[in-house]
């Protein structure tokens, strides 16, 4: 019961006008500034019926004719009005009988809303209005004067009308003095108006604004704020980054005998991408401050060798190396090439996963806490309370963006002052890196190693499903293997996919002479392992799978790809998923199977998978499509992330990060003060 009356109290609480407001993280007065509209209407005049555009939002003085409430083809209030150009119909489908009392024959309404064409004529759905002359209390009323500028709208939240926020934003820009927080010098050399000036115009903008300048946010009021929001965000993650090198680490100098050792044995020769990104790294392991570096390359870019390199360099200089995966499919993966490389050179490499037996996994644990064992690869298991490791020098994530910051920085505590090495095969355009990154060091495989077969692309209509699986039976027939890939494990109801367990016993029917095998997420480790196993001997010639082969499964002999519904994927997901194939000496393909009818943006996504093979120009349609949350969602806490500068716009970000480093070194009363403004004393730094 109590536990009850602390839930309601709760949600009372948040039903309050400061909780719908705190929901809005609107606090302090300057928040409620910076909360900016979203867009403007247009109420400093009034349009005649009889001009006005369809699809055209304005603003119609009318009187009304009639008021009925209808029931076909649902309940609804029609009212019937007019002014001298034409008539002009209301319809509100949801309604108070204090509404229908109002709109009584005779009153004179401003009503503002979207002009469409109705069975009857012209009409307004749910329009905005105000009676400004009722014929009950005094025909000759005068009219309320209309606005002298735009409208605001902003952002709001269930239960928060527009005018309670118009009005305490308006309350909180007379209170505040709304000082400066950039030198004088620099807004000169940067063009930029005034703060003050800049978000009093955007809250009330003046009737000679350009409304379509405002709303594309090209105005430089706008500019000034996207700069510095840009700033706020620069300023706080330099300030994380230098924090960072300010700690003590070891110094890990080693004669390169280990490393030059595995080069001449391997039976390639790095890529000069992966030679400057290992020189990088190299000389960051031999500073005396932590390495933060984030390697990210495309799908096939041979990230793995350059994360060895770096290992053997920490085992060189008398430390142990960790490197862990987000899936056990990925790591095992890992495990097997490194303990390849490694046996040569007579070095152990230590395998731990959740699934491991007790016995196992203590006899590991205890080599590695006696030093015995200088190199680890695993799951999050890495990270549990038991593992110690007794000299750890190097923690290496690979597919960092799937894990938490606290899990990053769970492994990099294992040693003292760790250096850190994150891998992630998700390619960042260059101006997000810059804006999300500016906390950590970059190093890009931006080339692929020669040898990659290209992989062509097709898109195909569900509808010719039968033609597919008659092509994946030639393919397995002809001595080679198929991925068919699926987004869900079993029916949704609300995402009636085709699935991958129902296409698993489809295909079991319509290729009796194929082994078809499944895997997903749900399988136990042991099972995964064994499905993967088989396939990559070629005792499964199909693969029916879920996105856990996105990442890392590295089959040659696979050289076809299916991949159901592919318009429910993101672009950089089906890049990876394509980048499973083309990994032989075989001619590969990758068939995108869609459901009809294709939406804009879906359409706008399969053309670009369709068209490049790009990962890096993939990326940055990926951003211009969907926005950065599919490449910054799992940063996490203390990311300030940004919501009205624009991540393409890469000359604001130099700019904002090039005034964050003079800031920061020349004035840091001035970069407190930014900070202040903008993340209020909630700015955590990034620590992984």
């Amino acid at each position: 019961m109590a536990e009850r009356r602390e839930k309601k109290a709760a949600g009372s609480a948040g039903n309050t006008l400061a909780g719908r407001l705190a929901r809005l993280g609107l606090r302090r007065d300057i928040d409620f500034v910076l909360h900016l509209p979203l867009r403007y209407e247009d109420e400093t005049r009034i349009t005649a019926v009889s001009d006005a555009l369809v699809g055209v939002a304005a603003q119609f003085e009318v009187v009304v004719l009639g008021c009925d409430i209808a029931f076909r083809p649902r309940r609804q209030l029609v009212v019937r009005t007019q002014d001298d150009s034409g008539a002009l119909t209301l319809r509100f489908l949801n309604f108070y009988p204090s509404q229908q009392k109002v709109l009584q024959p005779g009153a004179r309404l401003r009503v503002f809303g979207e002009l469409r064409e109705g069975f009857s004529g012209n009409e307004i759905i749910h329009p905005r209005f105000q009676v400004v002359a009722n014929p009950e209390k005094d025909s000759a009323a005068n009219p309320a004067p209309l606005p002298t500028g735009l409208t605001p709208v902003y952002p709001t939240t269930a239960g928060l009308g527009q005018a309670t926020l118009r009005r305490l934003i308006n309350r909180a820009l007379m209170r505040l003095e709304l000082t400066d927080t950039l030198p004088a010098g620099a807004l000169a050399k940067l063009g930029l108006p005034v703060f003050a000036e800049a978000v009093r115009l955007l809250h009330a903008p003046p009737p000679d604004c350009v409304l379509e300048q405002l709303e594309s946010r090209q105005h430089p009021a706008w500019r000034r704020v996207q700069f510095d929001e840009l700033l706020a965000q620069q300023l706080s993650l330099r300030r994380a980054y230098t924090a960072r090198r300010a700690l003590g680490a070891p110094q890990l100098s080693a004669s390169g005998k280990l490393t030059q050792s595995l080069l001449a044995a391997l039976p390639f020769r790095l890529t000069g991408a992966q030679q400057r990104a290992w020189y990088e790294i190299a000389c960051d392991l031999a500073q005396p401050h932590p390495m933060q570096r984030l390697l990210q390359g495309d799908v096939g870019s041979g990230k793995t060798i350059v994360a060895a390199l770096a290992m053997l360099h920490a085992v060189e200089a008398g430390y142990q190396a960790a490197l862990m995966a987000p899936t056990e499919i990925l790591a095992e993966q890992h495990y097997l090439k490194l303990a390849t490389w490694m046996a040569p050179l007579g070095i152990e490499v230590a395998w731990l996963t959740g699934s491991l037996k007790k016995r196992e996994k203590a006899a590991v644990l205890e080599k590695v806490g006696a030093g015995e064992t200088a190199l680890m690869v695993g799951t999050h298991a890495l990270i549990e309370e038991n593992v110690i490791f007794h000299r750890l020098g190097l923690a290496i994530v690979d597919e960092q963006h799937r894990f938490g910051v606290r899990q990053r920085l769970a492994l990099k505590d294992k040693g003292r002052f760790a250096h850190q090495l994150a891998m992630s095969a998700t390619p960042i355009p260059r101006t997000l890196a810059m804006s999300y990154y500016a906390d950590l060091d970059v190093s890009v495989l931006d080339e692929l190693p020669p040898g990659r077969t290209p992989v062509s692309t097709r898109l195909v209509s569900a509808a010719r499903r039968d033609e597919i699986v008659a092509r994946v039976r030639d393919a397995c027939q002809s001595g080679g293997q198929a991925y068919w890939v699926c987004p869900l494990i079993e029916e949704s109801e609300t995402l009636q996919l085709q699935t991958a367990e129902d296409t698993y016993t489809q295909l079991l029917n319509d290729l009796p002479t194929l082994r078809v095998g499944l895997v997903h997420g749900r399988l136990k480790g042991e099972e995964k392992a064994a499905v993967m196993a088989a396939f990559a001997a070629n005792e499964i010639q199909v693969l029916v799978a879920t996105t856990v082969i996105e990442v890392g499964v590295d089959v040659p002999n696979a050289s076809l790809m299916i991949i159901e519904h592919a318009e429910r994927f993101g672009l950089s997901q089906l890049h990876q998923l394509r980048g499973r194939v083309g990994r032989g000496a075989e001619k590969s393909a990758c068939i995108l199977l869609y459901a009809q009818p294709l939406g804009q943006i879906a359409r706008a996504r399969l053309k670009v998978i369709f068209e490049s093979t790009d990962g890096f120009a993939i990326a940055r349609e990926d951003l211009r499509l969907r926005g950065p949350g599919e490449f910054i969602g799992a940063r996490q806490s203390g990311l300030p992330l940004l919501r009205y500068a624009d991540l393409e716009d890469a000359a604001l970000v130099e700019q904002a990060r090039a005034l964050a480093d003079q800031l920061l070194r020349d004035a840091p009363t001035i970069a407190e003060a930014h900070l202040e403004r903008w993340l209020g004393g909630r700015e955590e730094f990034l620590k992984a």
